[in-house]
């Protein structure tokens, strides 16, 4: 598998991990040694472990919604070894009768590393901008 389309798989993997709410399967992603930057609440993950346990309580937060995940707008520079992906991801909350209750957007950036043919994400910082007025943030584009 080339780098591109390894890096298509971990972003269909993600999005697969989070509709189905597979805590495993999403963290399964990241290296032990990931670092992420999320936009919510803590201001850094240190490791696959500790991502783990923000990744718990959010899917513990949903109840029946499922989320479905897309994004827009990626562009990734692939070489043998690494990859970055920059993205707007969007979260559509949606009920158990299929209506979208709620979304927001993200802008994303992963940095994934090759460690025989898997491609794990080292690196993933989310954010969003500020409205320089209100101070609230913008989490539509």
């Amino acid at each position: 598998m080339d780098g591109r389309t390894a890096v298509d798989a971990v972003l269909e993997g993600y999005a697969a991990a989070v509709l189905a709410k597979d805590r495993d399967g999403l963290v399964a992603h990241y290296s032990d040694d990931a670092r992420v930057f999320d936009l919510w609440s803590t201001w850094s993950y240190e490791g696959r472990e500790s991502w783990q346990g923000a990744i718990d309580e959010w899917f513990g937060s949903l109840g029946d919604q499922e989320v479905h995940v897309g994004f827009d707008d990626v562009r990734s520079v692939v070489t043998d070894d690494l990859a970055t992906v920059s993205a707007i991801i969007t979260y559509r909350e949606v009920d158990d009768g299929g209506a979208m209750r709620d979304s927001l957007q993200n802008r994303l950036t992963w940095v994934l590393r090759r460690s025989g043919d898997t491609w794990r994400i080292i690196h993933e910082h989310t954010s969003a901008p500020i409205d320089g007025g209100t101070m609230k943030v913008i989490l539509q584009r």
